[in-house]
């Protein structure tokens, strides 16, 4: 469960995901929104990135709220894989709300908001994202794609961008009516997709 304290003591979240996404600014850069799992309950999250121009000969990686291994991990695909030259960068996540996110599905939403901040281009704000990042660029499937979508589709997103592998291993499980699911290969394509132009 999810708790927050107000005047009457301990209170019940009955709706997380919109908790979290309450202040959300749609067409920042640098912003991307997380469908994770906590458990067996989907979580909408807003993953941030802010990446600058740094003042030191080795660049900060600031994580708050996802590990921050995985931040140097998606950061040298990106580099490698996806031409980003993070070199001069100093690079700094946040997942919004204090949630901490530990599941690999959380990497596509890590790596769009850093290429979103460096490139300067907002990340389509009717999109909901997941997936996780493999060191060739690939894209893994993501475990409970439909628990995934319903959620999205609950606060109002229209798109999901997910792996494609995810789409095609999904067995009988029938995906709600109203989104748009878009299953890309690679982190290259998923930025084509992700990325307003």
């Amino acid at each position: 469960g999810v708790f927050e304290m107000n005047e009457q003591g301990m209170q019940e979240v009955r709706n997380p995901s919109e908790l979290f996404l309450a202040e959300r600014l749609p067409n920042a850069t640098g912003s991307a929104i997380a469908v994770s799992m906590e458990g067996t309950r989907p979580l909408l999250v807003e993953v941030q990135a802010l990446c600058s121009a740094t003042a030191f000969s080795m660049p900060r990686r600031t994580a708050n709220g996802v590990d921050t291994n995985r931040l140097l991990l998606l950061t040298a695909v990106l580099s490698k894989r996806v031409g980003i030259d993070l070199s001069d960068q100093d690079i700094f996540v946040n997942v919004v709300g204090g949630m901490r996110v530990d599941e690999p599905a959380a990497d596509l939403s890590v790596a769009i908001a850093i290429a979103s901040s460096v490139r300067n281009r907002p990340v389509h704000a009717d999109l909901a994202i997941m997936g996780e990042v493999g060191l060739s660029g690939e894209l893994r499937s993501v475990g409970q794609l439909a628990r995934r979508l319903h959620e999205a589709t609950k606060l109002g997103f229209t798109r999901a961008l997910t792996p494609r592998s995810t789409l095609q291993r999904r067995g009988g499980d029938s995906l709600p009516p109203g989104i748009e699911v878009i299953g890309v290969r690679t982190l290259y394509e998923a930025l084509d997709v992700a990325l307003i132009k």
